[in-house]
């Protein structure tokens, strides 16, 4: 069986969490529409993250299912009551714009799947949801946003740090600057991958290696530790195992120069296992480890431990995505902030083959 990062990752949050949920247990007294979601694609994280998430959260249900295997959507059918008419597979669901049933789709599929299904769930007429990265680069991103904006639907990338607690503060901690100016970030996410048979290793599915799959938030976490986007990077591509990474990146590193003169230093792998995640201030520090997973996510500041609660990200996010579409509020993780991290990866791509110092354009 196929044993993925979000796998290795679920084991690491079910060894380490002995405590309750904070604020996913209870849906509320809420009472108002809910935003009904169709998952695409229905592997391990899709069951064992998103689907919780839904299922906890207090503005969105469960309103179909996108699969390719007859067995699933039976087995999925039954466990949580779905009618047929709500489930899907990846000939048929064009026809998903003919059902009232549905208002969004999120995208749970490999890289190189994800601009075309969000297309056509655009051009069907749902509400989108995509996993990150976004694409396989800037361009399919644009292509995406476009989508979107031409029928009149919301992109939502799936960044559900951005509704956790300790990110949330690291956020504000760079906006506010009670320690000063940010200097120095550095962000490092690696897993141990050696499997040739999962699709992240196959450059056709994933669009590279470690750094198409986790490094996404080390980029992510150097702009909202910052509250800035880089102009400038360098990056070097390593491997030291090329009978197994055969036509993927094994490491990838980089640094990113800010225009306030605050530079990051990010690190993604399958060499190893780390995530962590340190800001220095002019006036101190930050460090939180496990910095990216389900957790429970743990920090520190020079003055003591980050005290927030431990809560589940994808029950935040669902609430939060559905409060934005449903009530007209603006999206906190658009398809802009997507574009935004394919921008910065296409450059490092860029620098680790160049050995150039590769200037980051938004435009």
């Amino acid at each position: 069986m196929e044993k993925s990062r979000r796998e290795f990752l679920q084991k690491i949050t079910l060894a380490s969490t002995i405590i309750p949920f904070a604020n996913m247990e209870s849906k509320g007294n809420y009472e108002g529409k809910k935003l009904r979601v169709a998952l695409i694609g229905l592997g391990s994280y899709a069951t064992n993250q998103v689907l919780p998430g839904i299922q906890k959260s207090t503005m969105c249900e469960l309103g179909g299912i996108v699969t390719g295997t007859p067995a699933k959507k039976e087995s999925w059918m039954a466990k949580h009551n779905l009618a047929e008419k709500n489930c899907y597979n990846y000939q048929n669901f064009d026809e998903i714009k003919n059902n009232p049933d549905i208002d969004a789709v999120y995208v749970v599929l490999p890289n190189s799947m994800h601009k075309e299904y969000a297309i056509r769930a655009a051009k069907a007429g749902k509400h989108v949801i995509c996993e990150k990265p976004m694409a396989l680069n800037a361009k399919e991103a644009r292509e995406m946003i476009a989508a979107c904006k031409a029928a009149g639907v919301t992109l939502s990338i799936g960044y559900r740090l951005h509704y956790e607690p300790h990110t949330k503060e690291i956020m504000r901690l760079a906006k506010d600057q009670d320690y000063g100016k940010i200097k120095f970030v550095d962000g490092k996410f690696a897993w141990k991958n050696r499997d040739p048979k999962a699709w992240r290793m196959n450059n056709q599915y994933s669009g590279g290696g470690a750094f198409m799959d986790v490094g996404i938030y080390c980029i992510n976490a150097s702009r909202y530790a910052t509250g800035e986007d880089p102009i400038s990077v360098t990056a070097q591509a390593i491997k030291t195992e090329p009978e197994i990474y055969r036509d993927i990146e094994e490491t990838m590193q980089w640094q990113l120069n800010f225009p306030s003169g605050a530079v990051a230093r990010g690190t993604s792998s399958y060499a190893f296992n780390c995530h962590k995640l340190a800001v220095h201030y002019e006036k101190g520090n930050l460090e939180m480890e496990p910095a990216y997973d389900y957790g429970p996510i743990k920090g520190k500041t020079h003055k003591g431990p980050m005290e927030f609660p431990h809560t589940h990200h994808q029950t935040l996010q669902m609430d939060g995505i559905a409060d934005s579409i449903l009530n007209n509020k603006p999206l906190r993780t658009p398809g802009e902030e997507g574009l935004k991290d394919m921008i910065i990866m296409d450059a490092i791509v860029k620098a680790s083959k160049t050995g150039k110092v590769v200037p980051i354009v938004y435009s």
